[in-house]
């Protein structure tokens, strides 16, 4: 019996605000006991996930506990100077706040974000909505979304905020208990370390801060995959987190 071809267009819908690049059509080919089907597809489709604000638009005012950070560019070299492949360069989780909102009300109190524009941040990984706003990409997050202060290059001088706490991470063992060599691949993420410096605490109802049971020096058992990972330049293992995804004090 000869084969049926049946052709089918697949028509893309446009979002205002989003970019995608031209798409390119191909023939697929399907295989069925009485009948073949070609159909086509789409490739090479690429949405940016960033909404872009149109020129018209001079300025951009976050409402609430929001805040608008231009977003720091990732890293083209490693120290060494060898050039990186876009896959290969980090996704930034830095940046400069450039606007803040008008805070929030707690209770009967008005509370007011507590950082200033110039401020250099870091922020959770994948937290907030991109925006591409006057050619640079810009982050809007809620102010509980920014992990800490960072006014140097080094993590190790994170000002963490709110209830999260910087952590050192404990190095992995390098052996097994009977003196087995571990490859990297082995080597089980550590779970504990020391607290290098921790955040003011979360708002109560009167809108007054909480404070973190924990303190520096403190040497910790916390949840595993939790926080956000860090390499410093000294190149030790820092993480940040939320105070109640630290479990234990080791003494």
């Amino acid at each position: 019996m000869a084969a049926a071809h049946l052709t089918s267009t697949c028509f893309l819908p446009s979002f205002d605000g989003l970019r995608s690049s031209t798409s390119k059509a191909s023939s697929v080919v399907v295989s069925m006991p009485f009948r073949t089907l070609t159909l086509r597809s789409t490739r090479g489709l690429v949405v940016k996930a960033a909404t872009t604000v149109a020129p018209k638009y001079t300025s951009l005012k976050p409402l609430g506990d929001r805040v608008l950070v231009k977003i720091k560019a990732a890293e083209e070299k490693t120290v060494g100077g060898i050039l990186l492949p876009s896959t290969a360069q980090t996704k930034p989780q830095g940046g400069e706040v450039v606007a803040v909102g008008e805070g929030r009300t707690i209770g009967e109190k008005k509370v007011d974000i507590g950082l200033q524009t110039g401020t250099s941040v870091v922020y959770s990984k994948y937290a907030g909505t991109e925006v591409e706003f006057n050619g640079l990409s810009h982050l809007i997050l809620k102010e509980d979304d920014i992990v800490g202060i960072l006014e140097t290059e080094d993590v190790k001088d994170l000002k963490p905020l709110n209830d999260r706490v910087l952590i050192k991470v404990e190095e992995a063992e390098e052996t097994t208990a009977g003196g087995l060599l571990l490859t990297q691949a082995t080597k089980e993420k550590p779970s504990f370390g020391t607290v290098i410096a921790v955040g003011p605490g979360l708002l109560n109802e009167e809108g007054n801060r909480t404070g973190v049971p924990l303190s520096p020096g403190n040497t910790v058992l916390y949840s595993k995959y939790a926080g956000n990972d860090f390499k410093g330049a000294d190149g030790s293992d820092y993480i940040a987190l939320r105070a109640s995804d630290v479990m234990a004090i080791l003494s």
